[in-house]
């Protein structure tokens, strides 16, 4: 089993290291990594109903899609990421497989942790580990989290959205009681320290593993998928199913409430209603959004050329385009 030490702590080159390891594995494969501030939402979910815009905006907080199905978590750098590659395999659907090694490691910490559910970790009925699997022809890829010292309160208003904004069919979150695996350990950790620990007790495991340093070949390669692929709005957030979204603006010159549909990250169509003013015919701005994609920088060079405020009286176009895309 190659044993491989990320440091890198950009979400999406991390998600990208997966895929790569993943498609070009030739033995089994054990990863740790971090993430900087990330929410990582599920290969079946709508981007935009897992998230809470405002919040993730204004913490520079990036949002990435990852391969795998599931729910949308909330990464840190007090949270900790493994990854088991499992070489032509057929493993997919056994979690406790891949998840047994990490309880194990914990329970020689004498911490009490247990398999619940369907794919989560627990310890005293509060989750620290939420996994989910993504398989390649003949490899099984298993990933989990593991909140060791968290921001726990960032973590829950990160993915808090209201939920009557966005209907469609997309996998939606189960948030649950969570707890850091350092609240229950005996002495002081850092999540440094656990980290290497972790990895060395699965090195301990398995008489043939050996540690792996990316390659200059390798990192080309995974920043190349970034570039195509994990960077992308069409990746992230246009990959989403279709969805509806209805939202209410309330501003000086009036209340404007709309709602609009999504299909493959395009607006299909938009209706305004309210009692704000205009001198024009909002319909004209309905049609200069048709097939538009749903996210903030098409939207703004769709309306560049256009006075809002004859539209929308007392107005501007800032408001309105985070009004549309979710935003309060």
């Amino acid at each position: 089993m190659l044993l491989i030490n990320n440091t890198n702590i950009n979400p999406y080159f991390n998600l990208a290291m997966e895929e790569y390891f993943l498609k070009n594995a030739k033995e089994d494969i054990f990863l740790l990594w971090q993430n900087e501030n990330a929410i990582i939402v599920g290969k079946n979910q709508n981007t935009l109903s897992e998230i809470n815009y405002d919040y993730v905006k204004n913490n520079n907080i990036k949002v990435v899609r990852r391969q795998s199905g599931g729910g949308a978590v909330f990464h840190d750098l007090g949270n900790i990421n493994f990854t088991f590659i499992s070489y032509n395999d057929n493993s997919f659907s056994d979690f406790k497989k891949f998840t047994m090694p990490i309880v194990a490691a914990l329970k020689e910490l004498n911490i009490n942790a247990e398999f619940s559910g369907r794919n989560d970790l627990l310890i005293y009925n509060q989750k620290f580990s939420g996994n989910a699997q993504y398989n390649y022809k003949n490899n099984v890829m298993h990933h989990g989290t593991l909140l060791f010292s968290s921001k726990i309160n960032d973590l829950s208003a990160a993915l808090k959205v209201k939920p009557s904004k966005f209907e469609g069919k997309g996998v939606k979150s189960v948030k649950s009681r969570v707890t850091n695996i350092s609240n229950h350990l005996g002495k002081e950790m850092s999540v440094v320290e656990f980290k290497d620990y972790l990895l060395n007790f699965i090195n301990k495991r398995d008489e043939n593993s050996h540690f792996y340093e990316l390659t200059q070949e390798d990192i080309e390669n995974i920043n190349k998928l970034v570039k195509e692929k994990y960077e992308t709005w069409e990746w992230n957030f246009g990959n989403s199913p279709k969805y509806s979204l209805n939202n209410e603006l309330k501003y000086p010159g009036g209340n404007v409430e709309f709602s609009l549909n999504v299909v493959d990250g395009l607006i299909k169509n938009i209706k305004f209603f309210g009692d704000f003013f205009g001198k024009e015919d909002i319909s004209f701005i309905e049609n200069k959004l048709l097939n538009v994609k749903h996210n903030k920088d098409s939207i703004k060079t769709a309306l560049k050329d256009i006075d809002i405020n004859n539209y929308f009286l007392n107005c501007n176009l800032d408001i309105l385009i985070e009004c549309i895309m979710g935003a309060k």
